[in-house]
């Protein structure tokens, strides 16, 4: 990420920084192994700046992610933070116990469609119903990229694999159940517009509760197009085998600025295009109805929505419910969190 400057007397060059005294190369990680051109790496970098902008301390956050393309990307972000990957689908439960353990930390998991609305889908709904205070990003491609590109649970009914194959089945909206749960803080955004999607992690970083953000992160190396000698579908009716070996393009990654209410078609790498449409102006997050309105109709246009979907700021988060004391709970003495035997006795009597 280019670090930002500032002019000053004699025409000079000072790094910028935020109110913490930090620059944003400050909030950067490892070299990215993913594909050139991946859509994770955009909100890797769209990450990096929201954080930096908000002056979050680095050193304050707690990343987790699961098993995945997507899961690989907290390295490439906010290296000073603290950070644990999971296995497979049970990063939320991972997060929760963190979270609860020390909550003055800012929590941002990273998920894949796959990591969350398959094997992680049971314990992202009650990630959801507890309401744990977590930025929660879904890197959404609609294949399991690290498997060849099998269909995920979000892929659009009639969608073509690579090798033909068509999806019969309908897609799972992780916005709608989320919402459908009582999330309190839902959006959707594009990893090729970064403006918005600064936009909606900032917010989300200030929101006190989860924040499910399902990001529409396509997949450059199976996007290849029919009729490509330089794809995979040609090189293996062509090829002669001398032994294994893999090769992935590059790609330059897509960036595209939509206005409020505007309809735009973006072409992706093999030539296929979604519809991209931003939530309008008077568009009101507040209603849940009204949120689960226009996400039907936009799956009925053949529409991907994006925007801040649904808001409930004033629902309590579970750190709130439970009444938890200020302190970390990990740096209690057990004089605090073993009751006496007084009580013990008591809560034995009860029981009788």
């Amino acid at each position: 990420m280019a670090e930002s400057v500032l002019k000053i007397g004699g025409g000079a060059e000072a790094p910028k920084e935020n109110r913490l005294g930090l620059k944003a190369l400050d909030y950067g990680g490892g070299k990215s192994t993913l594909c050139a051109g991946c859509g994770h790496d955009a909100i890797s970098n769209q990450i990096i700046r929201a954080f930096y902008e908000m002056s979050v301390k680095p050193e304050k956050v707690a990343k987790f992610s699961g098993i995945g393309c997507s899961s690989k990307t907290p390295a490439y972000f906010l290296s000073r933070a603290h950070g644990f990957n999971a296995v497979h689908g049970r990063m939320p439960a991972v997060a929760t116990g963190a979270v609860l353990g020390n909550h003055h930390l800012v929590g941002i998991g990273v998920s894949g469609d796959g990591d969350t609305a398959s094997i992680g889908l049971g314990q992202f709904m009650h990630m959801v119903r507890r309401n744990i205070p977590l930025l929660y990003i879904i890197e959404n491609n609609g294949v399991y990229g690290l498997t060849k590109g099998q269909f995920s649970a979000t892929a659009d009914e009639g969608s073509k694999l690579k090798t033909g194959v068509i999806n019969d089945l309908p897609p799972m909206d992780l916005c709608a159940l989320a919402v459908q749960l009582g999330c309190g803080f839902v959006a959707r955004g594009f990893a090729g517009d970064p403006k918005q999607m600064i936009n909606i992690l900032k917010a989300a970083i200030a929101h006190n509760g989860l924040a499910v953000i399902d990001v529409i992160s396509p997949c450059v190396t199976f996007n290849n197009h029919d009729g490509s000698t330089k794809g995979y579908t040609y090189a293996k009716e062509h090829d002669e085998l001398l032994h294994q070996i893999g090769f992935v393009p590059s790609y330059e990654q897509i960036e595209v600025e939509i206005d409020a209410g505007e309809l735009r078609e973006v072409t992706l790498h093999d030539g296929s295009r979604i519809l991209l449409k931003k939530l309008e102006e008077d568009y009101d997050p507040a209603d849940a109805v009204q949120a689960l309105q226009r996400l039907h109709r936009a799956v009925e246009a053949g529409q991907m929505l994006t925007g801040l979907v649904y808001l409930q700021p004033q629902k309590k988060s579970f750190i709130d419910m439970l009444n938890v004391v200020d302190e970390p709970l990990w740096s209690l003495g057990i004089d605090r969190t073993r009751p006496p035997k007084d009580a013990l006795d008591k809560i034995m009597k009860e029981l009788m």
